[in-house]
């Protein structure tokens, strides 16, 4: 019943923007840390941003810092990426992922976390 759905992939050109959506269903999200990651092929699953249950903190990767945007709202059930300035090395299969924790930080290791979604392809090309 715990789900989580990513959407918002795409093709976007180089320099471009895309935002993207994780929907959740099953479970009290203001309970949770989120966590966005990619994964490229024959590559490892590289952890980009994570948001506490409460929105106090927030992580990011170098390879995305200040680029990409983390946020969320436990009330519609939905945590957000936003991606600008992207680059052909950010083409990638995006998944979102959830831990039940109210730590005051989080962590980008892929370890840390129980639930996963199914991904959304993100290519970047001219």
């Amino acid at each position: 019943q715990l789900q989580l759905v990513e959407s918002g992939g795409g093709l976007v050109q180089p320099g471009g923007s895309l935002r993207l959506s994780c929907d959740t269903s099953g479970f009290t999200l203001d309970l949770y840390a989120i966590g966005w990651f990619r994964q490229a092929p024959g590559k490892e699953r590289e952890g980009l941003s994570c948001i506490t249950s409460n929105s106090d903190y927030t992580k990011y990767a170098d390879s995305v810092k200040d680029r990409f945007a983390i946020s969320r709202d436990n009330a519609k059930n939905t945590v957000n990426l936003q991606m600008n300035s992207l680059k052909p090395e950010d083409t990638a299969v995006y998944y979102c992922a959830a831990v039940r924790r109210s730590s005051l930080g989080c962590m980008l290791a892929r370890s840390w976390y129980d639930y996963w979604g199914q991904g959304t392809p993100v290519t970047v090309s001219s």
